[in-house]
């Protein structure tokens, strides 16, 4: 998973001034690390209602795409990744029960310091610009009595209605972002 979050710094106190104690590239990936964490946990707390009785259990994953030689998209896992980087999250429910599940909502944050690209898998996903409304993308609103599409950059997490997960079966959602 990848973000970064600015403004975290690591400091030792001498006993007259502040001074860093690693190195800004090494602060810039520890970030980059610790924002990989802070999303994850971000989006198993917005699965939780969908895991109850731990009959729906949830896989993240964040992997670089990139075009191989044939020109089709290959997705290699990362941890860390440099601004423009192109990635993609993918989030797997697994229906842990002998029954189906059927009508569960799942919502994935976008990460901080990344933007959408406007890819969604299934592109049946529906977006929101303040994690609380959501509607079919892309996302609309008037600007000067003109109907505008909304900046990919303003939103802030995606949703999919799944229909029906089959008894041990999974189902997977994704979306890409760059990293900024």
């Amino acid at each position: 998973m990848i973000a970064v979050i600015s403004g975290a710094v690591f400091y030792s106190k001498p006993s007259r001034f502040w001074k860093p104690i690693l190195s800004k590239s090494f602060l810039k990936y520890s970030n980059v690390y610790l924002a990989a964490v802070l999303s994850g946990i971000l989006l198993a707390l917005t699965a939780a209602p969908a895991q109850a009785n731990d009959a729906l259990k949830m896989r993240l994953s964040a992997s670089k795409v990139v075009t191989n030689n044939q020109g089709e998209k290959v997705y290699i896992p990362v941890n860390t990744a440099k601004i423009g980087t192109l990635i993609q999250y993918k989030a797997t429910y697994s229906n842990t029960l002998n029954t189906a599940i059927q009508n569960t909502t799942v919502t994935l944050p976008i990460p901080a310091n990344t933007e959408f690209t406007g890819e969604a898998y299934p592109p049946s996903a529906q977006a929101s610009l303040d994690n609380y409304n959501y509607r079919d993308l892309p996302l609309m609103r008037m600007v000067d009595g003109k109907l505008v599409e909304v900046p990919y950059s303003e939103y802030k997490s995606l949703r999919w209605d799944i229909k029906y997960i089959p008894p041990r079966k999974s189902v997977s959602v994704a979306f890409n972002t760059i990293v900024h």
